[in-house]
């Protein structure tokens, strides 16, 4: 693996935020809405829980929450809020020894910033995804409108393209449903459902001076997310609930 300062990846830079408003008001809360209905009782692992305000909505579906995040300025800041409602882990995916099985694995726009994604994917199906757990793995999607608006107007090269901003914030690779499923099944993984979060024809920074005004609703927010899962590939995230795959009898 690279030499990688994590730390480093997680500032903003001049004209680039790592976590948008956008983000953490929009979009987790309607990976929650998504993800809520799948969850299993028992736990939850979270893979890359930077700042800790995803994790502090899970607390309301989950009691035992482990958290393993590569940034220990990240988990600094997580823990003057969440202080022991969490077992936080400072080490990278790649690293970590956990040492029991999770019924519930939570992996939001992380696995684009990999260095080997599908070997991550084959230690969350083999060796941490209980028998009957779920996986729920959300992207950004290369197909986003916002995306594709930005490669006609000249803005970056094509759909899947990384972009500087995006790489000093240590992304590896833009997925689309196609991509990201070939990983999920490469790692042994099965996929129980496939869909998308949240139709989203502007960029992150629009949507940020958009929300500070009175011209969208939250009738509006809600329609953008309803109109996603009809049209999974136009939306801001791609989302697949995946279930441990099952190993072949030898014959």
């Amino acid at each position: 693996m690279s030499n990688r300062n994590f730390n480093n990846e997680i500032k903003d830079t001049n004209d680039h935020k790592y976590a948008y408003n956008f983000d953490i008001d929009v979009m987790h809360y309607y990976m929650v809405k998504s993800f809520a209905p799948f969850f299993k009782e028992g736990n939850l692992l979270e893979l890359g829980s930077f700042q800790g305000a995803f994790t502090k909505r899970m607390l309301q579906y989950f009691k035992d929450i482990t958290c393993v995040e590569a940034s220990d300025e990240a988990i600094k800041i997580s823990q003057k809020e969440l202080k022991e409602k969490v077992h936080f882990i400072h080490s990278t995916f790649e690293k970590v020894a956990l040492t029991k099985k999770y019924d519930n694995i939570v992996l939001t726009h992380v696995l684009e910033h990999l260095d080997n994604p599908v070997s991550v994917l084959k230690r969350i199906n083999e060796e941490w995804l209980s028998d009957d757990g779920r996986f729920f793995l959300v992207c950004p999607n290369a197909n986003a409108p916002s995306r594709q608006i930005a490669v006609k107007m000249g803005l970056i090269s094509h759909n899947a393209a990384v972009t500087p901003a995006e790489e000093a914030h240590g992304h590896r690779i833009t997925y689309t449903l196609d991509t990201l499923e070939r990983e999920v099944k490469s790692a042994g993984l099965k996929v129980v459902l496939r869909s998308g979060i949240f139709f989203k024809a502007l960029a992150n920074f629009q949507w940020d001076k958009l929300l500070q005004t009175d011209i969208i609703s939250q009738e509006y927010l809600e329609g953008c997310f309803q109109l996603g899962q009809q049209y999974p590939d136009l939306c801001a995230s791609i989302f697949l609930l995946c279930e441990k795959g099952k190993n072949k009898k030898k014959t």
